[in-house]
């Protein structure tokens, strides 16, 4: 047996490519004391996989070298401990690999849910990220306009769902005319603003004739921007993401006039990451098995086939060619 791996051959300099990966092998691991081997069965594409490749986050920065970082959906082969038994499944930062051998200390064992997939979508980081940094950030209220970005993404399809259950006008903004046209006509969005088309901020000023309460921010940069120009007074904004900054050259300036903004409209403006939240999962999962129940919450994934594939699955995911999470299948 063998341990297939993808390394991150050089870090890239501008926009990420496939030269930037090998595809490699090694022994399979063994579990030591305190550990338990792993097979990784679906790895999560995000893009933040590719900010960690620019410095150190909430996560030590990659090197040159490394096994390419990444969590997945893991199935237990091989276990020291005694929490966890051989079959049982936990989400893991296994990296880009068919085995790891990991410490169990912070591993819990996931709930028998199908499919399977959904355990790194609606009820994983994609999900809990979208119901923490919506609920506990943005703080939406009935009748209050929400406007998130990368609409159409795993974090930002969720997040526009739940603030429509929560009883908000909802606006997404995304990339091309069929991704809006899916977000109205699937996803239930009350209008979208393709960010391709033109003028964001005159855009969005249209879409939300009486302003916007709460924004959901994926992107930074010129749609940040943008959304503060239309912030209502005392206005939350939930900052998930900047991936408008993940991926080629430094953009010129970062979104202009935000002391003045966040002053004299007394914005508030609150980052997170999702294990910021933790106490409170059991609530997120309770609300999001109800609604995916009674259809109120509807999954899309986009699930590509190989470990092989998985530096062009995120190179595309960066490019914006999914709609909802997306994730490869290794197992």
């Amino acid at each position: 047996m063998t341990n297939r791996q993808i390394v991150l051959q050089e870090l890239p300099r501008d926009r990420l490519g496939p030269e930037h990966f090998r595809l490699a092998e090694a022994d399979v691991p063994q579990a030591g004391d305190g550990q338990v081997l792993l097979k990784t069965r679906y790895v999560s594409l995000d893009a933040a996989n590719r900010a960690w490749m620019q410095g150190a986050t909430y996560r030590a920065a990659l090197a040159a070298g490394d096994v390419m970082a990444g969590g997945a959906l893991a199935e237990v082969v091989d276990s020291q401990v005694g929490h966890l038994q051989p079959g049982d499944l936990v989400f893991a930062d296994t990296g880009w690999q068919d085995y790891a051998a990991l410490p169990a200390k912070r591993l819990e064992k996931l709930p028998d849910l199908k499919p399977l997939t959904h355990l790194l979508s609606v009820y994983g980081v994609a999900g809990l990220t979208a119901y923490h940094g919506l609920m506990e950030c943005g703080r939406p209220k009935a009748g209050e306009t929400v406007v998130v970005s990368a609409a159409a993404g795993s974090v930002g399809s969720l997040v526009g769902q739940i603030a429509k259950i929560k009883g908000c006008k909802v606006v997404g903004i995304a990339g091309g005319a069929e991704k809006g046209a899916w977000l109205r006509s699937e996803l239930g969005f009350d209008a979208t603003v393709d960010y391709k088309a033109g003028d964001v901020r005159r855009a969005l000023r249209a879409a939300c004739p009486d302003g916007v309460d709460v924004y959901f921010d994926n992107t930074g940069g010129d749609i940040l921007e943008a959304a503060l120009f239309n912030m209502n007074i005392h206005g939350r904004i939930a900052c998930c993401g900047a991936v408008s900054q993940y991926d080629g050259a430094a953009p010129p300036h970062g979104p202009r006039g935000v002391p003045g903004l966040i002053v004299t409209k007394r914005l508030k403006m609150e980052g997170f990451i999702v294990s910021d939240f933790r106490d409170k999962d059991a609530q997120a999962l309770a609300d999001m098995q109800a609604w995916v129940a009674d259809g109120r919450l509807k999954v899309q994934e986009d699930v590509i086939e190989g470990l092989e594939n998985l530096p062009a699955a995120l190179i595309g995911l960066l490019a914006g060619e999914n709609r909802g999470k997306r994730m490869v299948k290794v197992a």
